[in-house]
């Protein structure tokens, strides 16, 4: 995601800051869908702009195959595997629910990941899914041991996986709020690798050409990615993804549909909720990550202040046309040694008089204590100012 450079440095310890924007929050009328659950999610911002029972425990089907490809982008960033690494497919991959959707491997034949990979996402191959589980973990049980601990480790609480293709299974199951956040995961941390099979329309393998069931990649230029489900039980479900200008930034959203009655439903009502997200509101910019908003003051430190702010790029998405307030709370009193990273305040965000968000501000620099005599002299001071010692 592109990132201009933003002057946002201010003297005082609180302050407030205005420019023209409007809360997610406001009214505004959110598509009537039919679908069982849903949700939109501005990934630029973190906030969801809109949702229908998204903690409500769904059938992933082969939405599933998103967390078994970022297991494996996973093992080619560590260098566990590369996309030319060759797997020898086995019969348990061949013999996967025969009718169900595959890329067609056959038994004893090696196979890249890379080919895999275009199998599993752009073909939604069952056959594709066990043999990268086999190929990245030695077995599938492994490998779904690395889906559900990679589950834990980014907070799906409500997500848990028993094989790497989604078919049906009672202990496969997920909510769309955990399928966004798995989707913004994807994007965020293998930006390429998801562009890459994602955003492929067709793909030919075994002298089969079959094409991305992800029918928005024909209907809409800015979406580029990411997954479809379907099983009779689940319905016919979709997380798209799509990125478009916003002013001088780059939005994506993440929209997740879940549980309707046919491919042209899901569909239908995903391009129908992006376009809702993208014409009723913009994302603005609050903070350029690693500009300092703020100076404190640090009590028993080698320096008297501290530059805050945000080691990313900071957001907030809202109604276009009303006003945004920032407001600074430094924490108090700041003793040091401060790291970098630390937390040291908090940004008070309103829209049009409204709260919005509150943000944490970090130390951008670390802070040293100080000498002996300089600790001692500034614990007099806290004292004396009724802050402790």
């Amino acid at each position: 995601m592109p990132i201009s450079k933003m002057a946002a440095a201010l003297a005082c310890a609180l302050c407030t800051a205005t420019a023209h924007a409007q809360p997610a929050s406001a009214a505004v009328p959110a598509p009537a869908l039919s679908a069982r659950a849903w949700l939109l999610l501005d990934a630029t911002s973190g906030q969801v702009l809109g949702a229908h029972d998204p903690d409500k425990r769904i059938e992933p089907a082969s939405l599933t195959k998103m967390m078994t490809a970022y297991v494996v982008f996973q093992a080619l960033r560590d260098h566990a595997v590369a996309r030319d690494t060759r797997v020898t497919v086995s019969t348990r991959a061949w013999k996967v629910a025969p009718g169900s959707s595959r890329m067609f491997l056959e038994p004893g034949k090696q196979v890249t990941i890379d080919e895999l990979l275009y199998g599993l996402l752009v073909q939604s191959g069952n056959d594709a899914a066990i043999a990268l589980a086999e190929g990245v973990a030695g077995s599938v049980e492994a490998f779904v041991a690395r889906m559900n601990q990679e589950a834990g480790e980014m907070g799906l609480a409500s997500t848990r996986f028993s094989n790497p293709h989604g078919l049906p299974d009672p202990q496969t199951y997920s909510t769309a709020r955990d399928l966004s956040v798995l989707a913004v995961r994807i994007v965020r941390d293998f930006p390429d690798l998801a562009g890459t099979y994602d955003a492929t329309r067709q793909y030919t393998y075994n002298r089969i050409t079959q094409p991305n069931r992800n029918r928005l990649l024909w209907l809409d230029a800015s979406v580029d990615g990411m997954k479809t489900g379907h099983t009779e039980s689940a319905g016919y479900s979709l997380v798209a993804t799509a990125r478009r200008a916003s002013g001088n930034v780059q939005r994506r959203l993440v929209s997740v549909v879940v549980g309707t009655a046919s491919d042209r439903d899901r569909t239908r009502q995903s391009r129908e909720l992006l376009e809702w997200g993208f014409r009723n509101f913009e994302t603005v910019r609050l903070y350029a990550g690693g500009d300092p908003v703020g100076s404190p003051r640090v009590w028993k430190g080698a320096r008297s202040t501290v530059p805050m702010g945000f080691q990313r790029d900071t957001y907030i998405t809202v109604r276009p046309g009303a006003r945004i307030e920032r407001t600074l709370h430094p924490a108090s009193p700041l003793i040091a040694p401060l790291a970098a990273g630390q937390r040291v305040g908090e940004l008070e965000v309103r829209v049009e008089g409204e709260p919005a968000r509150r943000l944490p501000l970090v130390a951008l620099q670390p802070v040293q204590a100080a000498s002996w005599f300089g600790r001692t002299w500034d614990g007099l001071r806290l004292w004396l100012h009724g802050l402790g010692a």
